[in-house]
């Protein structure tokens, strides 16, 4: 099993940065795909960004592509999202969701684990 603490959310204007950060416990956190989705009030869960075991390989929601950045520290446990050029629509819960076995990295039925979510707000 694996617990997942998110941090890093906050209110920043259009056109700001983020990082989130996301803490994993146990011991083998390199053996979990981590992602990140997202939750805006009256609106679905929907996927950000999503990165392999390794870090090799990474995937983005075209809503995001060549603004975030997903990234992991495997001795440290943590996975972070880089959020630039920040938006209004970008304004949502950010949840961090791990699994050992992921065939579809968009999708949030593929992840067991998750966090309680970090806030962020982007004003216009």
């Amino acid at each position: 099993q694996v617990q997942l603490v998110e941090s890093g959310g906050g209110l920043v204007q259009a056109g700001g940065s983020l990082r989130l950060s996301c803490a994993a416990s146990g011991r083998t956190f390199s053996r979990y795909v981590m992602g990140w989705f997202r939750q805006a009030p009256g609106k679905e869960r929907e996927f950000v960004a999503a990165i392999s075991w390794s870090g090799g390989s990474t995937y983005y929601a075209d809503s995001v592509k060549g603004r975030f950045t997903i990234s992991r520290d495997n001795p440290k446990s943590t996975v972070y999202l880089q959020m630039n050029s920040l938006k209004p629509e970008d304004t949502a819960l950010y949840y961090c969701a791990a699994d050992q076995v992921v065939r579809t990295t968009s999708s949030p039925n593929e992840y067991a684990y998750w966090g309680q979510g970090t806030q962020v707000t982007v004003s216009s």
